[in-house]
């Protein structure tokens, strides 16, 4: 049920990407105004936020005047140049919202945006997102956002318009470290079965491997068959991700090596993903996952 007008909060949505865009379009559903801008994004982004419902406001003092929270959810190599950007609208305006840093990013690097922005006085929280962008059918279904740093409740009432918020007893930093965890799990591990089914079909045992997979490892087959053709258009997205996690891992020793090498494997698939010619790797690992044994 959306909350009624006169309770109806102001929030700014930065990033029309495919997560940003369906967040607005869930607290827009619920009852809150939600802007965003569309400076220098594509027309394929000017569309996701029409079909959101999303005002556009390509004024970055006006969006800040007008809003009560900012969510940031771009990419994550671009996370620190937002941050840079309204760093100047924030300082000049009396009104201070509240920024929330919603990307895919190590902690350290949360704390340098907290940093970028701390002479601003604007509130700041820590966010990470765990999950695919809403439902757009099902308002009950969506990511769960975890929320850290001493202004982290200012998101809470955002449990009113449709998003899952879970408020973590920790500093700045933990929530990002949390969302990098489950990627490094999650996303760490569709690297590593893209890694192995390519070099299993660059020595023609791929078909075994899928048999043996099948066999004894059915649910992990099962992973594999679901999530690797999906992540090849967002593959793009998954490389700073990676080198962010890497960060996070710590030393080569304790594991960044892996994630770095996750990097450069969804690089290439990115590239040969968006390149007209058919590749021999993507071609094994999509022939890989519609084969069916037994």
């Amino acid at each position: 049920m959306a909350v009624s007008s006169d309770r109806a909060m102001n929030i700014a949505v930065i990033g029309a990407g495919e997560m940003g865009s369906a967040v607005g379009r869930r607290l827009h559903k619920m009852g809150a105004r939600v802007m965003t801008e569309l400076n220098g994004r594509s027309e394929q982004s000017a569309r996701r936020a029409k079909n959101a419902g999303l005002e556009i406001i390509d004024d970055d003092e006006l969006l800040i005047r007008q809003s009560n929270l900012i969510l940031s959810i771009v990419p994550p190599g671009v996370a620190c140049a937002v941050a840079d950007r309204f760093r100047g609208p924030l300082e000049k305006t009396a009104h201070k919202p509240t920024f929330v840093e919603c990307n895919a990013i190590a902690p350290v690097t949360v704390r340098h945006i907290e940093t970028i922005l701390k002479e601003t006085g604007c509130g700041f929280v820590d966010a990470g997102i765990i999950g695919g962008p809403p439902s757009i059918d099902d308002l009950t279904k969506g990511p769960r956002f975890y929320a850290s740093g001493c202004h982290a409740q200012k998101i809470s009432i955002l449990t009113q318009y449709g998003l899952d918020i879970s408020i973590l007893d920790a500093p700045i930093g933990a929530a990002s470290a949390l969302k990098l965890a489950y990627a490094g799990l999650t996303k760490g591990f569709t690297a590593l079965g893209a890694a192995m089914i390519g070099a299993a079909a660059r020595n023609n045992l791929d078909a075994a491997l899928r048999a043996e997979l099948a066999r004894s490892q059915p649910d992990m087959l099962m992973r594999l068959d679901r999530f690797i053709p999906a992540m090849f258009p967002k593959a793009y997205r998954w490389i700073a991700e990676m080198e962010q996690i890497a960060d996070f891992a710590g030393e080569e020793n304790q594991g960044s090596t892996i994630y770095k090498g996750a990097a450069r494997l969804y690089e290439r698939i990115a590239a040969e993903f968006e390149s007209e010619d058919s590749t021999e790797w993507l071609s094994a690992l999509t022939s890989f996952c519609k084969s069916r044994v037994g």
